[in-house]
């Protein structure tokens, strides 16, 4: 009988594809072409104010109010036949959209313009819902941003650099300012580098009342320009802006005020000292402006609280760093006026209250772990919610605590890199996550934990990878020559003979505060190293010093010597690997993009005695070729630590490079610019050292578009299965 058994399952077997479906090919074409393997998140739920309920924009452009709990339909907001006839437009694509506060009307934006990473220019629309009227704001040309007023009655938009408010009861418009200028003056929203470093789009902000409106104004007159190249037609065309590299010139910022009622425009005093950033404004609810303000060496943090109507400003709070302050400048306030600040003085990242005068109150998280993120805070019950690598330095959890401190909650129930979205009123919450081999899932809570319903499994992606053998994903850890644990993750082929000797690419970011080494869905990236290790590769990426999620002295260590320990970090991990029984020690080889590009390329050239290829993508080879806010934090000024610069910049060892070396950039990138490969390609010539090079012309930092990360990574495939 168990002869017959066996026999009629095999029969079934060969009869059924899945059974052997685990053989099936991972190709580029699958993850890049014609995508198999796109992870899904929660669809696009915005809490109303009421906090049970939330608005969906559905295919049709209508926008709808549904039940958190029932999911079943509660009102229309906006009609997409309505919304499209009223536009004047027989096609029209919201991209965006804004309840207000009192849930009457909503600001939508259409036809959006990509700048740069994150900014933007756009059409923006009003929407008046009992009325049923619509107003578009931006008639006479798109805007760079809008934003409602909290009283509702207003909408600020900037447009040709100058910032504008638009009344909605009289539709009269309102010129804020008229000195905006292209490539010399902004106003309310902020210059490339303060996008890009400093993480802001916005740089304006509404008083609580909706009387008064707060902005920066950037004079980047005295800032060089930069020229990007784009090829198309007989003669290219040039984009010029304006990039601040190391210990160059700076946007020379002021704050100012102005009260709609009284046409009254204050000056700020934020101090004589000009060479500055000011990477934070925000309204306090005691009708202040506070201001948050850095030197140039981004060591000192001070917070002004500004009274606007004499523009008189006082310092609250300063704090030092024998390094550098960390990229947290948001301020939570509470309603009395107290608010919440991020500091890592403890030699941890913590929230810390503070009272309404800026002194310190207390700390609300404390440990020897990093806090990373605020969620919200719940002044109905006093607690906090917020993200931390509390249990180790790849598994992220969420929690609550109270605001003195006490009655700390863990809130997320699985292992693995978390997230939470809090509802309008902490009436429910989003809880999402993922880990290193399965796609993320969004569960949605009510704030007891009570489980509502999954709003997403993934299960379309996780059924997909039932069909292929994969192999898992896994975290180690090992000590360095001089004691110092370091982590990483390492994917071997499936079934591999560990007696054998296996090819190696290591992968690496590497640049300060960031983290590589999450357990954490990798994404597209996953697959193309499942697709390597299915070839006999074993892949893998290690964490070293100067990374994150592992407090302030591993972090900072890097300061004013960049690449220095990064670089011999990832030497003791190719020795390491080196050491193990399955890795061929000869065929070690590393890739990486941005700053990851930048540690590749020094594995190449200084550290060629260890690795045989290299792969660099969009590499900075000196970072004084790199912009100032982020170069400066971590180095300084180039005249006070020339050293700091050039010791480890991969162009001052073009002479080095022995093994297979491919440099690949798009040649419009605004962010980490061609001329960084330019330059060290210079040096490779001057040392007659042979590469290879693959420029995608008017690609940015990302190289995306079209079938464009296709050829990349086939690109970079053919190049590691031919030389590795």
């Amino acid at each position: 009988m168990k002869k017959l058994f066996l026999i009629l399952i095999l029969s079934v077997l060969s009869f059924c594809p899945r059974a052997f479906s685990q053989d099936k090919e991972i190709t580029l074409e699958s993850i890049h072409l014609k995508p198999e393997f796109t992870s899904s998140g929660a669809p696009d739920y915005r809490s109303m104010p009421d906090g049970v309920s939330y608005s969906f924009l559905e295919d049709d452009n209508s926008i709808n109010v549904y039940d958190y709990e029932t999911g079943k339909i509660v009102k229309t907001l906006l009609d997409g036949k309505t919304f499209a006839s009223l536009s004047g437009k027989d096609k029209i694509d919201i991209r965006n959209y804004v309840v207000s506060d009192d849930g009457t009307k909503i600001l939508i934006t259409t036809d959006v313009e990509r700048l740069y990473r994150k900014s933007v220019i756009s059409n923006y629309y009003i929407y008046d819902i009992a009325a049923g009227k619509l107003s578009f704001i931006t008639g006479k040309g798109k805007a760079r941003i809008a934003e409602l007023s909290p009283d509702g009655n207003s909408v600020a938009f900037v447009a040709d650099n100058n910032l504008y408010v638009y009344n909605l009861k009289s539709e009269a418009v309102i010129q804020i300012t008229k000195d905006g200028e292209h490539n010399k003056i902004i106003n309310g929203v902020p210059d490339w580098v303060y996008e890009e470093e400093l993480n802001i789009t916005k740089a304006f902000d509404w008083s609580d009342d909706g009387r008064k409106i707060a902005w920066i104004r950037f004079d980047e007159s005295g800032v060089k320009q930069y020229n990007l190249t784009y090829y198309s037609g007989l003669y290219p065309d040039e984009s010029l802006y304006k990039y601040p590299k190391a210990g160059e010139n700076n946007s020379v910022v002021s704050v100012n005020i102005f009260d709609l009622k009284d046409k009254k425009l204050t000056k700020v005093d934020i101090g004589s000292e000009t060479d500055i950033y000011i990477p934070r404004i925000k309204w306090t609810p005691l009708n202040e402006l506070s201001v948050v303000r850095l030197n140039r060496l981004q060591n000192r943090e001070d917070i002004l609280f500004a009274d606007p109507a004499t523009g008189a400003s006082r310092i609250v709070y300063t704090e030092n760093s024998k390094y550098y302050i960390r990229e947290l400048y948001d301020l939570t306030f509470l309603k009395d006026g107290r608010f919440i600040h991020f500091s890592d003085k403890s030699g941890f990242t913590h929230a810390y209250l503070h009272a309404k005068d800026g002194s310190v109150l207390s700390p609300v998280t404390s440990g020897n772990y990093d806090v990373v993120d605020l969620k919200g805070v719940d002044e109905d019950s006093r607690r906090m919610y917020y993200a931390a690598f509390e249990s180790s330095s790849y598994n992220r959890d969420i929690f609550s605590v109270k605001l003195d401190g006490s009655d700390k909650r863990k809130i997320s129930l699985k292992d693995g890199f978390n997230n939470a979205t809090f509802t309008a009123k902490f009436k429910y919450y989003v809880l999402s996550n993922s880990d290193l081999n399965t796609p993320s899932s969004q569960t949605l809570y009510d704030i007891s934990g009570r489980e509502v319903k999954v709003l997403n499994e993934n299960r379309k992606l996780k059924d997909k990878l039932k069909e292929y053998k994969l192999t898992k994903k896994e975290v180690f850890s090992f000590k360095t020559s001089d004691g110092t644990e370091l982590f990483g993750w390492m994917m071997k082929p499936a079934n591999m003979d560990e007696s054998g000797k296996h090819p190696l690419l290591m992968y690496v970011y590497g640049g300060p505060g960031s983290q590589s080494v999450l357990n954490a869905w990798g994404g597209g990236d996953y697959m193309w190293y499942q697709m390597l290790c299915s070839k006999g590769y074993v892949v893998a990426c290690v964490d070293g010093r100067g990374t994150g999620g592992r407090g302030t002295e591993f972090e900072k260590q890097v300061y004013r010597r960049l690449g220095s320990l990064e670089l011999n970090d990832q030497i003791e991990a190719a020795k390491y690997f080196g050491g193990l029984s399955f890795i061929d020690k000869e065929r070690i080889g590393i890739w990486g993009w941005s700053f990851g590009g930048y540690m590749s390329s020094l594995c190449i050239t200084k550290a060629s005695d260890y690795f045989k290829l290299a792969v660099a993508v969009a590499p900075v080879t000196s970072f004084r070729f790199y912009d100032n806010i982020y170069t400066e934090r971590y180095l300084g000024l180039p005249k006070d630590n020339p050293s700091g610069y050039d010791d480890n910049a991969p162009l001052k060892f073009a002479d080095k490079l022995k093994g297979k070396f491919l440099i690949v950039h798009g040649s419009s990138d605004d962010n980490v610019h061609y001329q960084n490969t330019m330059e060290f390609v210079n040096e490779l010539v001057k040392a007659n050292r042979q590469f290879e090079m693959q420029i995608y012309p008017n690609r940015n930092h990302s190289i995306a578009g079209g079938t464009t990360r296709y050829h990349l990574f086939k690109r970079i495939t053919e190049f590691i299965l031919n030389n590795l």
